[in-house]
Order: C-alpha cells, then structure tokens, then sequence
C-alpha cells in the first residue's frame, strides 16, 4: 500500500509538472491543460496527505513520521493549495500577459 500512494503521488507530481509547462506554448495558453495541473497537484496533496495518516507513526519512513498528527497530515493539503495559487498568481502577472500583447495577438490570428 505505501509503494502504491507513493507511487501514485510521484506520478500525479510529475503530470502535473508535464501540464503545467505544457500549457504554455506555441499554441498559446491552453486553459484546460493548465486546470488540470492544478488539478493533479491537488491530487498529490491528497495522496500525500492519506499516506501519512496511514503511516505516520510507523517507522516506514522518517519523512513520514513528521507529520504524525491528523493537523500536520492536513498541512500537506494546504501546502498544495498554497502551492497551487502561488503559481496561480505568477501566471496571471507575469506569464499571462505576455501571451496578450499586441505582437502576439496579431502572429495568433494569421
């Protein structure tokens, strides 16, 4: 079961690394690609969460042991939202607005 969510959790990280850098391209932003790598990395939350509820306590894992209270548990949750809007909000500052500037408008409809 560890081997399973750890590897589960490592396999939505790295879908969500794919999408995330995916959305952004000579296809201009892609809305859908970017939702779902908030999606997946919620989703690693998620499963990061559930393993140390399950193991924490156990000795597996050192890493895991830290969180060995349902409080701390849950943090990995926040962290992932926090995570989540941070890059939310580089996004729109910084990436977006590059994608909307006049030049590109114009290379995008020809």
């Amino acid at each position: 079961m560890l081997t399973t969510l750890s590897t589960l959790a490592v396999l939505f990280f790295i879908a969500h690394v794919y999408l995330l850098f995916t959305s952004f391209g000579e296809k201009g932003f892609q809305k859908k690609k970017y939702l779902w790598s908030h999606i997946t990395l919620w989703i690693t939350g998620v499963l990061a969460c559930g393993l140390t509820i399950l193991f924490a306590g156990k000795s597996v894992s050192g890493v895991i042991d830290v969180f060995d209270t349902p409080v701390k548990s849950a943090l990995l949750i926040v962290l992932a939202l926090v995570l989540s809007a941070i890059a939310h909000t580089i996004v729109k500052l910084l990436v977006l607005p590059k994608y909307n500037t006049p030049a590109q408008t114009a290379v995008s409809e020809n």
